[in-house]
């Protein structure tokens, strides 16, 4: 039997950083920057408790020049896309980290 695959994520948070912009290879510009998300639950004695969490973002395209006029530090943002994940090396050690690849944007 074979299964539908997806890479999807949602996520509504802040602006943790001022977004920065890169020209890459062919002209396209890129957009990076941080966005956090918290969330909370309760403890083993019901206590809340909040766990705040950082993630990597970057844009593509039409969302570039949206967030060179509206994306600074504290913007609350809706953001749909996708998990990429990048490797380099550093030091002939390999390195990766991922990100989230914007497919849909909302500014709060």
């Amino acid at each position: 039997m074979r299964v539908q695959q997806m890479n999807h994520v949602n996520l509504i948070g802040q602006m943790s950083t001022d977004p920065t912009f890169l020209e890459v290879e062919g002209g396209k510009k890129v957009a990076r920057f941080s966005l956090s998300t918290k969330e909370s639950y309760l403890d083993e004695q019901g206590n809340t408790k909040s766990l705040k969490n950082w993630h990597k973002v970057t844009a593509w395209g039409k969302w570039v020049p949206v967030l060179e006029q509206l994306g600074a530090k504290g913007q609350a943002l809706a953001i749909e896309g996708r998990l990429r994940s990048r490797f380099y090396k550093k030091n002939g050690e390999r390195k990766s980290f991922t990100e989230i690849e914007i497919n849909d944007l909302v500014i709060l």
